[in-house]
């Protein structure tokens, strides 16, 4: 038995005391484990009696996938910067920061926020977009299975969240050549290097989002540099060299 620890089974349900026996059994009877960030190893070494080693195994993204490019849609104007934010709506995601953001970016520079998801926050962001007087700038699309053909015309993704494990979502912005602004919690600083893929903020700073985003879309090859490299960050987590690594360990227990 392999088991690989992803997030919310260790610091929301692993926690729990209802739970954290079963879990904490669970691990430590495991033939292997490993984990997809440093920061969730360090998190569950912290809240667990653990016995077993702990491999950190990133996620992988297939490149592949983000090699096409799809032009903006009628939706959507061609002079503006398109903004987007991928997510499960759950309040971790800090969703009504996603829309604060946005809301600082458009005053400054016209653009579309794309919000591509469902959940329990949805109906709040909605309010929240009507409120501030951008409810014609904010799209909510729901649930897609095309994120990958909609980052393909992304200038920016942006990730406020209060707690991720490794942010998936913001590697695959990344593997579409999408910088992203992003807080620094969790795994997500192993994910998203701080002025390199894009920038780092402090959970719920959203001015120094807003700033940092307005700053990399206000200038053209600062803009190009950050999608070269989220590209480039995005390569070392390339399936062809993450899959092998879960293969090894399969191979050895044999």
């Amino acid at each position: 038995v392999v088991t690989t620890l992803h997030g919310t089974d260790i610091t929301l349900v692993g926690s729990n005391p209802s739970y954290k026996t079963a879990v904490e059994f669970s691990i430590n009877n495991s033939d292997y484990v490993t984990a997809v960030s440093e920061s969730l190893k360090k998190d569950t070494l912290s809240l667990f009696e653990i016995k077993k080693d702990i491999e950190v195994i990133p996620n992988f993204v297939n490149l592949e996938k983000y090699n096409s490019t799809t032009s903006k849609t009628n939706l959507l104007n061609n002079n503006h910067k398109i903004i987007t934010h991928v997510s499960n709506f759950r309040k971790v995601k800090r969703i009504i920061d996603v829309i604060d953001v946005f809301d600082g970016i458009q005053k400054e520079i016209p653009a579309k926020l794309l919000m591509i998801g469902d959940g329990p926050e949805k109906n709040k962001a909605e309010k929240k977009a009507k409120r501030l007087g951008i409810k014609d700038k904010v799209i909510f699309f729901g649930k897609s299975n095309e994120t990958n053909k909609i980052l393909s015309f992304t200038d920016l993704f942006l990730l406020p969240s209060e707690i991720e494990s490794f942010g998936l979502s913001a590697l695959e912005a990344m593997a579409a050549k999408v910088p992203v602004i992003s807080s620094n919690t969790g795994g997500i600083p192993e994910v998203n290097i701080n002025n390199f893929s894009g920038r780092l903020s402090d959970v719920g700073d959203i001015e120094k989002m807003t700033n940092d985003a307005i700053e990399i879309l206000s200038d053209k090859n600062l803009h190009k540099t950050f999608k070269m490299n989220a590209r480039k960050r995005a390569e070392d987590f390339d399936i062809h060299k993450i899959v092998p690594k879960y293969e090894n360990i399969y191979n050895n227990l044999n």
